[in-house]
């Protein structure tokens, strides 16, 4: 098959390779020559970054220019193009691509809008009594600031649209939570992604994301994983596309397993089914373990970034298996496998991330650092690879067991430098 991957993160580095590498392997992940898949004998992506280009061919178009990715699968005549990032699959790309011809991996628009709009999200919720956060949404910021005046503290801001993963304020007081109201809707901090303001109770307990395989109709969980969003140690620090996540993602029974599953998961795919907008592809779940019992604090319509990075490893499975099947509908008929263990990933960063960093330094150590590393924010200039944006690197480590995989993840991070690099010491070390 000829394949195109869209997007050029962390995130497409991971799925790139895992598109490369043959069902069942068995061998540690760091072996980045494994078997090549017999299904994929042709990788692309677009645009890609300097570690993707080892793999595959990078092609200079950007993930969000949907007529030009359009033109140039249809010209190429790929067999699939896998639509990864959240942007062209609320542009409604997989819509397009399917329109010319092509067969496509991800949700359609009408699907993915449980990303693309919070408001959306939220009231599908309390339609279909899936449990989550109490909440009001404002289209008028004053009538949100008179609220705001009524409501405890601390409580949660949220951009309606897509904000690169950083439209989420949590305000511990009224002037903070005021304050955050105005950035969005007065002066477009997240540009028209701020016009519309989700503001709900803050939810107590530890978080946990859940990713899903998804046909329309049935839905397959994958391992659970945590997220670290916060830029500094002991989740300080502004909020980010992730700094790190760990898989596990929380200690759970089979029984909270299953009510997960039986109050959330399903209830979720067969909502947007009842609501004519049936979702094929990876829905994330992002959750908040209350006393009350998990809720659910939003929904991505994708791998999320840098979960995806942390999970794909420990999949057994091919993945071209997963993508058919969810595309054909016969999701009820894949035995999704899981390498034992637990896995971590440190995001190697540039330093000011996210707001003000520089680009341009030379990063070293990778080769030799003895990890698998999934980069995101990389390019080749004059023969070297040199940083390109905010979130640089991701070092993947497994072991047997949490510490295992947390410890052998920061060896490799301590092998690899470029300058004014940042990370967290302690991801996966606060996962209550």
């Amino acid at each position: 098959m000829k394949v195109l991957v869209v997007g050029g993160g962390g995130r497409e580095h991971a799925i790139c390779w895992k598109l490369k590498q043959s069902p069942r392997v068995t061998e540690h992940a760091i072996c980045w020559k494994l078997k090549q898949s017999p299904r994929v004998t042709e990788l692309y992506c677009a645009p890609g970054n300097g570690g993707i280009a080892e793999i595959a061919t990078c092609v200079p178009i950007k993930a969000t220019d949907v007529p030009a990715m359009v033109e140039y699968a249809k010209k190429e005549q790929f067999d699939l193009v896998f639509v990864a990032p959240d942007d062209p699959l609320a542009l409604g790309m997989v819509d397009k691509m399917e329109e010319a011809g092509l067969r496509a991996f991800g949700p359609h628009a009408n699907a993915a809008i449980v990303e693309a709009s919070k408001a959306f999200s939220k009231e599908l919720m309390k339609k279909y009594n899936i449990p989550t956060a109490k909440y009001q949404t404002f289209t008028n910021q004053d009538e949100a600031i008179s609220y705001l005046e009524t409501q405890e503290m601390p409580i949660v801001i949220k951009a309606d649209g897509l904000a690169l993963g950083k439209g989420v304020i949590i305000a511990q007081t009224l002037e903070e939570a005021k304050k955050a109201v105005i950035s969005m809707m007065s002066e477009g901090v997240f540009g028209k992604s701020g016009s519309t303001v989700v503001i709900e109770e803050c939810m107590v307990g530890p978080e946990m994301t859940l990713l899903a395989f998804a046909d329309g109709k049935t839905v397959i969980p994958m391992i659970t994983s945590r997220d670290h969003k916060r830029a500094y140690d002991h989740d300080e620090g502004l909020n980010t596309g992730g700094m790190g996540a760990v898989t596990p993602g929380a200690d759970l029974t089979p029984e909270e397993e299953k009510k997960i599953y039986d109050t959330i998961v399903e209830p979720t795919i067969k909502a947007l089914a009842a609501e004519e907008r049936p979702f094929k592809g990876v829905i994330y779940f992002g959750l908040m373990l209350t006393k009350d019992g998990a809720k659910v604090v939003e929904y991505n319509a994708r791998f999320g970034d840098p979960e995806c990075q942390a999970i794909l490893p420990r999949m057994e499975n091919d993945l071209m298996e997963l993508v058919d099947a969810c595309i054909d509908g016969t999701l009820d008929q894949v035995d999704l496998k899981w390498k034992p263990g637990c896995s971590c990933v440190v995001v190697m960063a540039s330093g000011g991330y996210p707001e003000k960093y520089d680009k341009g330094y030379e990063i070293t150590g990778i080769e030799d650092c003895g990890h698998l590393v999934f980069q995101a924010g990389t390019a080749l200039k004059d023969g070297k690879l040199v940083t390109s944006g905010g979130r640089v690197l991701c070092v993947y480590a497994d072991g047997e067991t949490m510490d295992e995989a947390i410890d052998s993840a920061y060896e490799g991070v301590k092998k690899i430098s470029f300058e004014k690099a940042h990370y967290r010491t302690d991801i996966g070390r606060t996962l209550s």
